[in-house]
Formats: structure tokens, C-alpha cells, sequence
């Protein structure tokens, strides 16, 4: 079979978004035509006005009829725009739906590899032109076509003369429109490609504020972004530009088209070969072109800057995804409570784009019990084998085991069912402080709750706020190490088998860090805490360490024996009891 040309790909592609919803367009295109019929009409029964007028008939049914036609136009109109607006909302409604899914069912390393804001960008404002293809601009081909095509036979059928030069004049406006309007999609993508950078960059820059003010670069960082921002302006003020010429070349075409139409049929009526209410009629239908003309051209620039927002869109799809995770409804595995909670078994991984691996044959046996503290230069490979625990990131060669099964029997919700994760960063859920303790476990008693909140020391923080629980939470509202704490609760209240702590007390203060390490010592009593340390007090309370060099296990074992048998270790430890005493002084 022989390949489509890439505009009939491009077409199918927002075919997809549509066919969903045929059943209601098939009607919305029904309509189109009976609202054009009657539109069609009109100058055939001004016809017969005039010549009622002329034969000195009776008005009484002409105008009766003008009039039903006018209010059945009106009522048909009407529903058809409801019944286009409705599948323009719906067809935005499942594009968003399917873009937010799928971004929260892919993984982590194909969401890290684009700009946050250029991903918000794919949900809010490609979707809005999406809106206009698929329903105002869509139905509008039709009912233009349905127009011209009609006018243009009730035309011949008036004169077949001044028909034939209406037809020369459309003939030479498409052609000059159908030249001008590739060049104008390019130039509508280009724009929309740029004003996604805008939003990536600019996302990033208010992510990180504080460090581009105190960096006294809000300058540059605002001219970086507004390069962006005016390079999506000149594409599409070139857009504009094309836009108007060819706005400009169909009103001149059609005017010209109408002035001769004029003058020959004034020429046919006063040499008798034509009657004067077939003229008028002819001219009403002259200028009825108009619309469907301009307004063809105006649909189909619309249809191209939907279609390529319908490609940005269909391309979230490359997006990998996490084909067994599923976060509703997931049953805990079950694990046997003794033996060897994780295990790593000549695990070598790395990531997309990079070559060398991050992580080497990584053998490791994590007990049910106990506090692992992992250890290591920075770039050593700390995060990323937290990454592989918590399955953010698969392994290139190797296996994990959980409880002695493969993670592949458990699924990647199968595998957090049973883990707890407190990252560096500790970001703020959106929400209230409750919705944030309990976005883990939405299912966890009052009385479980409060349990958490008394073991990391959050009472005092909770009766602080105005509302207690309830109140709205925001990186703001709280301290750096109140939402640590708030972190940390919420990876307990879930009560699980292994508890990850990411330089949880890197940057915190004394209350916080003596309350996640009181909490790190009643865990470890029960199940498997892993932390990578960034503090002297998390690494001497451990009872097992893991000493990371160059993605390699260096050394393992408990500090005493590490402080006497490794080089590297040592090191490590001396600068961590520098840092500490000088956050003393």
C-alpha cells in the first residue's frame, strides 16, 4: 500500500482526539448542513419577494416563509453550538486526563529528562488549541464548505455567465490562500515549541528563587527567558504577518469578484438577458462568499495549529511508563518478617543519555531489622541506589530481591507498598498539614495519627497553627525541619518494612535531627531503616555501613571495624566531625 503523505497522518493524528466523540459530531455536522440550507435559501426567497413584488402577488407567503427560515436558522445555530462546544470540552477534558495519568505513571527518568514547565505547558495551552480543531474550527470546514459549494451551485443555476466569473476570481484567491498557509502552521509551531521552553525555564527559575536572588542574577535569568519569549513572538508575528496577506488577498479577491459581478450583470439586466431580482439574488449570494471564504482560511489556520498541538501532545506518549504500577487497590506482598529484607544481587545500573554505568556490581544484603547507613564522596552513587530500591530506576544488569522474590513479581506498587521514602528535599503535598501526614497511608486511624506526630516532636507545631491539622500547609508556613518532621511522620505512619532516608538530617536543626534519630532508633527495633548520611551521629548510630567510592561497595561494616580497615572511611568521618564542630561555633 502506499504511504499517506505526512498532512493525512497529521489529520488522523487529531482524528484520534475526535473519534471518541464521531457520534456527536456526526449530529454537530448534520446541523451544519441544515444551518447552511437555510442560509442558501435566503437569497432564492428574496427572489421571490421581488418578483412577487414585480407580478404585484400576494407578500404574505414569501415573508412568512423568510421569517420560519429565519427562526429555524437561529434555533439550528444555537444547538449546533452547543453540541460544538460540548465535544471542544470533552475532547480537552480526555486529552488532560490522559496527559496527567500518564505523567504520573511514568518514570521517574522519563519525566526528569524534560522541563517540568514544558510538561504543565502540553496539559494547559496545547490543550486549548486543541479545543479550537476540534470543535469551533472543525465544524466551521464543514459548514464553510458546505457554503461555498451550495452558493456557488445556486449561483449557476441563476447565470451561468457571471457564474463562470465567480469562478475565476475563488479560483485565483485558493490558489494564492493554499501558498501562503503552509508557511503560517510552521511558523504557529515554532511559536508554541518556543513558549514551551518559556515555561520550562521559567518553572525552573521560580523553583529556585531564593538562589537566583541571592546570586544577584535576576537579571540574566530574566533575559534568558525572555530570548525565549521573544523568539516565540517573532514566529508568530510572522505567523500574523502571512495571516494578513492572505486575510487581505481573499477580502480583495471577493470585492473584486463582487464589482465584477456588478458591472456585467448590470450590463446583462440592461441588454435583457438577465432579471433584475435574478441579479440581486445573485449579488446576495456574491456576498455570502464572503464569509465562508475568509472563514475557511481562518479554520484551517486553526485546524494547523491544532494539529501540531495534537503532535506535541501524542508525543507525552514516548514517555515511559510504569506499565504495572498501579496506585489504587494495591495488597501489601507478603513478606516472611525474618531473614533478608532486600537483597542486591550484582546490580549495575546508570541512566538514559549516559553511558557509564552510576552503580557497579553492587551485591548487598539489607537484614529485616536494623539501622544501614550508606556512606560516600559526593557522586558516589548514594541516591541512585535508593533510586534502584525504590524501582525509580531498573537495573542494567543483576536483580532485587524483596523478602526473597524478585521485584518483578511484586510490580513497582508492589515494591513501595512495603517501602517509605523521606527524600532530601522534603517538598510540601499540596493540601492541609492531615492530607500531607496521610497522603501515604489516606486510610491510617486518629489515633495512629497522633501517634506519629508525638514521635517526631510535631505537637507543638500542629497547636501553633490556626486550624491544627486542618490548616492549609505550604513551604512557607513551616520551617526547613518542621517539614522534615512532617516527612517523616508521614513515612511512618504507614508502618513500613524498610524506611529510606535521604540525608534526611543533612540541613536540619537540633530538635529535628534529635527527633528523626530517636525515630530512626524505635524503627531500626522493628524493621529496616536506610539512611545516606550526611551527619556523624547517623553514621555512629547505624549498625551496619556502607561505604560508596566511584558506584563500587568500597567497605561494610560497623564503625569501629570501618574506622580501623578503611583508608577512605576514616576520611570521611574526620571531615564529618569538622562539619559538625564548626556548625558549633
Amino acid at each position: 500500500m502506499k504511504e499517506s503523505p505526512p498532512r493525512f497522518a497529521r489529520l488522523r493524528l487529531l482524528w484520534s482526539f475526535i473519534a471518541p466523540h464521531r457520534g456527536v459530531l456526526v449530529i454537530g455536522c448534520v446541523l451544519a448542513v441544515l444551518s447552511a440550507a437555510a442560509g442558501l435559501a435566503t437569497p432564492m426567497i428574496a427572489k421571490w419577494v421581488l418578483d412577487a413584488v414585480g407580478a404585484r402577488a400576494s407578500l404574505v407567503t414569501p415573508v412568512a416563509t423568510l421569517l420560519v427560515l429565519s427562526v429555524f436558522a437561529a434555533l439550528v445555530r444555537c444547538l449546533e453550538w452547543i453540541l460544538l462546544g460540548t465535544v471542544g470540552e470533552r475532547v480537552v477534558l480526555d486529552a488532560r486526563k490522559s496527559l496527567v495519568r500518564r505523567y504520573f505513571r511514568a518514570t521517574v527518568p522519563s519525566l526528569q529528562r524534560r522541563p517540568v514547565g514544558e510538561l504543565v505547558t502540553r496539559v494547559t495551552s496545547d490543550t486549548v488549541l486543541l479545543h479550537e480543531a476540534t470543535s469551533s474550527s472543525l465544524i466551521g470546514l464543514v459548514n464553510g464548505t458546505v457554503m461555498l459549494v451550495g452558493t456557488l451551485v445556486m449561483m449557476a443555476a441563476l447565470d451561468v455567465a457571471l457564474f463562470a466569473a465567480t469562478i475565476a476570481a475563488v479560483a485565483v484567491v485558493g490558489v494564492l490562500f493554499l501558498a501562503l498557509m503552509p508557511g503560517v502552521a510552521a511558523e504557529r509551531q515554532r511559536a508554541q515549541q518556543r513558549l514551551g521552553l518559556v515555561g520550562g525555564a521559567l518553572e525552573g527559575a521560580l523553583h529556585a528563587i531564593r538562589t537566583v536572588k541571592s546570586s544577584r542574577a535576576e537579571q540574566r535569568q530574566s533575559e534568558r527567558i525572555i530570548a525565549d519569549a521573544e523568539a516565540s513572538t517573532g514566529h508568530a508575528l510572522r505567523a500574523v504577518r502571512r495571516e494578513a496577506i492572505a486575510a487581505g488577498f481573499t477580502w480583495t479577491g471577493v470585492e473584486v469578484a463582487i464589482i465584477v459581478i456588478l458591472a456585467f450583470g448590470a450590463w446583462r439586466v440592461g441588454h435583457g438577458a438577465l432579471a433584475l431580482s435574478s441579479l440581486i439574488a445573485f449579488l446576495l449570494y456574491a456576498f455570502a462568499l464572503i464569509e465562508p471564504v475568509t472563514g475557511l482560511g481562518q479554520h484551517v489556520m486553526e485546524l494547523q495549529s491544532g494539529i501540531a498541538a495534537a503532535g506535541r501532545i501524542r508525543e507525552m506518549e514516548q514517555l515511559e511508563i510504569e506499565t504495572d504500577s498501579d496506585a489504587t487497590g494495591i495488597a501489601r506482598p507478603i513478606g516472611s518478617g525474618t531473614g533478608a529484607a532486600l537483597e542486591l544481587c550484582g546490580v549495575t545500573a546508570g541512566y538514559v543519555g549516559r553511558e557509564a554505568p552510576v552503580l557497579r556490581d553492587i551485591d548487598l544484603v539489607v537484614p529485616s531489622r536494623g539501622h544501614i547507613a550508606i556512606v560516600g564522596p559526593s557522586g558516589s552513587g548514594k541516591t541512585t541506589l535508593l533510586s534502584l530500591i525504590l524501582r525509580f530506576l531498573e537495573p542494567r544488569q543483576g536483580a532485587l530481591l524483596l523478602h526473597g522474590r524478585p521485584y518483578s513479581e511484586y510490580g513497582h506498587a508492589g515494591v513501595r507498598a512495603r517501602l517509605a521514602y523521606v527524600e532530601q528535599d522534603t517538598p510540601v503535598v499540596p493540601g492541609t498539614i492531615r492530607e500531607n501526614l496521610l497522603y501515604s497511608c489516606p486510610e491510617a486511624s486518629e489515633q495512629d495519627l497522633l501517634a506519629v506526630v508525638r514521635a517526631t516532636r510535631l505537637e507543638e507545631v500542629i497547636a501553633a497553627q490556626e486550624h491544627g491539622l486542618d490548616t492549609p500547609l505550604s513551604s512557607s508556613s513551616v520551617s526547613s525541619g518542621q517539614r522534615q518532621r512532617i516527612a517523616v511522620a508521614r513515612a511512618l505512619l504507614g508502618a513500613p518494612d524498610v524506611l529510606l532516608l535521604d540525608e534526611a538530617t543533612a540541613h536540619a536543626d537540633g530538635l529535628t535531627e534529635a527527633a528523626i534519630h530517636e525515630c530512626i532508633r524505635e524503627r531500626a527495633q522493628v524493621s529496616t531503616v536506610i539512611t545516606v548520611a550526611h551527619r556523624l551521629s547517623t553514621v555512629v548510630d547505624a549498625d551496619h555501613i556502607v561505604v560508596l567510592q566511584d558506584g563500587r561497595i568500597r567497605a561494610q561494616g560497623s564503625h569501629a571495624e570501618l574506622v580501623d580497615t578503611d583508608e577512605l572511611y576514616g576520611e570521611l568521618v574526620s571531615a564529618l566531625r569538622i562539619e559538625e564542630q564548626a556548625g558549633m561555633h
